[in-house]
């Protein structure tokens, strides 16, 4: 291990933080606030980062320990340096929620414990929902594009901070695989932006929300989230969010020319098909319930219907309404599509919808093995052979996710809250959703949970953003052998 090369990817993320809070700097100047909340945190992220990148070995490969180390390390580094406007401003004075609100952004949770958003800096707001840009694609996704480590092992961190069960190159070298995501990720933002602006969303709510539906993160910078806009952009926020929970592989293979066969993908879609029966169902309970009709009819019902499955499944968590109020069987919809998530190697969270499938064709490849002990059966996805270690791994990491969520719900039950809200702000936390159900729902938040569950509820959404691996693997003896 180099603990040196560690230190310069390290470094290196520090630089970069600093750099990116350049944009909320200068929204803090158009708007005439205090500098200080970015100018600050600014110096002291590039003096301990450029102590960081250039001291270290320069000529290394990254191994995957070090990619891991490096991935965790440096999700835990940022979110402490970032939450530091949250302090210097004075919106927040507890550090643990600092910590809180700023991993929630980094991991594009956009769980909260603020209750006034409206009351906030312009250049605070905007580094709020920046935090989910950066995060969205991964902060060392972005530094393998723009930087140059160690021969070209990018691949390592790559793998490291990417979501899903399976992670390949778009393009021979790891550094041009990041540029080529990032690429789609800006012209995609770009898109979004642009149709927000037409609809006539003031540019200051286009940019930030932007930034959120980009990252499937849901930070807002209005106190009832995405409510009082009207339905035209929020059919608009909601179709952004519904892109960018598709795998980004896909894009790339359309601008290859292969439109089959990015279409005919398999994750793609079983990813539609969940949106548009999850809709249906609700739309339809909604309507039998009585209250689609008196809150517009059947074609409110279906766009309610359909943000709310749209905002939950790609885990990004903007809100029209207190979905407290919704029938059970709706709410229990939400709670399922909270753990099936969006679509690997998509900005969004949860299982992912990649995972279910393989599940699911395991399943029936063991039950077609007990009726029929003798024949060979295997498991394809998109035609081609999925490798026994594939399943194994996804079964693995299926378990480890029941796992720190049951965990997690003991240590939360603590505060003594209603047990949906106990139950679902953990599911939320670790799918990197954002709200729950109850005091934590779509127009709630998180303010009156205690320090240690926001603490336990802060390292979920890091174990569930990274998938589990590079925070597990922090705490295991053996990779710090040899240090």
């Amino acid at each position: 291990m180099n603990p040196k090369l560690i230190g310069k990817i390290i470094g290196g993320a520090l630089l970069l933080e600093a750099v990116l809070m350049l944009l909320p700097l200068g929204c803090s100047v158009v708007h005439g606030e205090d500098l200080k909340l970015f100018v600050i945190p600014m110096l002291i992220e590039g003096a301990v980062g450029g102590i960081l990148y250039f001291i270290a070995d320069k000529d290394r490969d990254i191994v995957s320990r070090e990619g891991f180390i490096s991935t965790g390390l440096t999700w835990i580094t940022l979110s402490l340096t970032g939450m530091l406007p949250f302090l210097i401003s004075g919106a927040m004075t507890n550090p643990i929620d600092a910590f809180f609100e700023t991993v929630s952004g980094f991991t594009t949770t956009g769980a909260t414990v603020l209750t006034d958003l409206e009351s906030l800096p312009k250049g605070l707001l905007m580094w709020r929902s920046f935090l989910h840009w950066i995060g969205g694609m991964g902060i060392l996704v972005f530094m393998s594009a723009i930087m140059h480590f160690a021969r070209g092992s990018q691949i390592n961190l790559v793998k490291a901070e990417s979501t899903g069960p399976i992670v390949s190159k778009l393009v021979p070298k790891a550094d041009s695989t990041a540029k080529v995501l990032y690429g789609i990720y800006t012209a995609m933002s770009v898109i979004t932006l642009i149709i927000l602006l037409i609809l006539k969303m003031p540019l200051f709510d286009a940019i930030c929300l932007t930034f959120s539906a980009a990252g499937t993160g849901g930070f807002g910078v209005l106190n009832d989230s995405c409510a009082s806009y009207t339905i035209a952009q929020q059919v608009a926020l909601n179709t952004a969010t519904m892109f960018f929970g598709v795998s980004f592989t896909l894009y790339f293979l359309i601008l290859m020319g292969k439109f089959k066969l990015a279409v005919k993908n398999e994750e793609l879609r079983l990813y539609l098909l969940i949106f548009a029966l999850a809709t249906i169902f609700i739309t339809v309970d909604l309507m039998a319930q009585g209250d689609g009709a008196v809150n517009g009819g059947p074609l409110m019902a279906l766009h309610r219907a359909a943000f709310n499955v749209g905002t939950i499944m790609t885990t990004t968590g903007f809100a029209i309404e207190d979905c407290n109020y919704w029938p059970g069987f709706s709410q229990c919809i939400l709670v399922i599509l909270m753990i099936s998530g969006a679509c690997a190697g998509s900005t969004g969270g949860g299982i992912k919808v990649s995972r279910l499938n393989i599940m699911l064709k395991a399943f029936n490849k063991e039950m077609a093995i007990h009726l029929r002990p003798e024949q060979v059966k295997k498991i394809h996805i998109d035609g081609k052979p999925v490798e026994d270690s594939v399943i194994r791994n996804t079964g693995t990491f299926c378990f480890l996710w029941m796992f720190f969520i049951i965990m997690s719900i003991l240590v939360v039950s603590i505060d003594g809250k209603e047990w949906n809200a106990t139950i679902t702000s953990v599911i939320s936390a670790f799918g990197n959703v954002g709200p729950g159900f109850g005091e934590n729902g779509t127009m709630g938040n998180y303010s009156s949970f205690s320090n240690l569950s926001k603490l336990v509820l802060s390292a979920d959404m890091l174990i569930g953003r990274l998938e589990i691996y590079p925070i597990l693997a922090l705490f295991k003896r053996n990779t710090w052998k040899c240090f």
